[in-house]
C-alpha cells in the first residue's frame, strides 16, 4: 500500500543520497536529468552544479525546478520524495565556497556508504581546475513531499 512519508522519513532519504532527478522545462517541455546533489537542511535548499549550458540557459529561463530522489529496494519497497523549488545562480567566491561545501558533504556520504568512486571525485576536482567551471546553483525549497510503497 502506498503511504505518504513524514517530515523526518523525507529528510532521511535527501541526507543519505546525493544523486537525484532534476525536473525542469526546457522550451516548455518537460525535461529531467540525473544530477549529483547536496541536501542543506540547515538553510532549507539543495545545492547542485551543471556544466551543460543548454540545461543551464532552460533553468535561467524559468525557475521552476524539481528534484527526485528515490530510494528502491524491490518493486514493492521503495520511497521517493519531490523536492520542489526555485533556481537560484550562485557566482563568485560565494559559489565557491558552497561547491566546496557540496564536495565536502557528498565524500562524507560517500565514505558513510562505503563507496569509492574515485572517479565523481576526480571530475568533482577536474571541473573546479578546467575552464570548463560548472555553473553552481541551488534549489531554494518551497515544499518537499514523499511516498513510499
Amino acid at each position: 500500500m502506498i503511504n505518504n512519508l513524514n517530515t523526518t522519513e523525507k529528510a532521511i532519504i535527501l541526507h543519505t543520497n546525493y544523486i537525484g532527478d532534476l525536473g525542469y522545462l526546457n522550451h516548455n517541455e518537460p525535461s529531467i536529468a540525473p544530477i549529483t546533489y547536496f541536501y542543506n537542511e540547515d538553510e532549507n535548499n539543495i545545492t547542485c552544479h551543471l556544466s551543460n549550458m543548454h540545461k543551464i540557459k532552460a533553468l535561467r529561463e524559468n525557475h521552476n525546478v524539481s528534484l527526485c530522489v528515490s530510494a528502491i529496494n524491490s518493486i514493492n519497497d521503495w520511497k521517493s520524495v519531490l523536492v520542489h523549488g526555485t533556481f537560484k545562480e550562485h557566482t563568485g567566491s560565494g559559489a565557491k565556497s558552497i561547491l566546496h561545501n557540496m564536495y565536502l558533504g557528498v565524500q562524507k556520504l560517500m565514505r558513510n556508504k562505503n563507496e569509492s568512486r574515485l572517479d565523481f571525485i576526480n571530475q568533482f576536482s577536474s571541473k573546479v581546475n578546467d575552464n570548463d567551471i560548472p555553473i553552481i546553483f541551488t534549489i531554494e525549497i518551497d515544499a518537499i513531499t514523499g511516498t513510499q510503497n
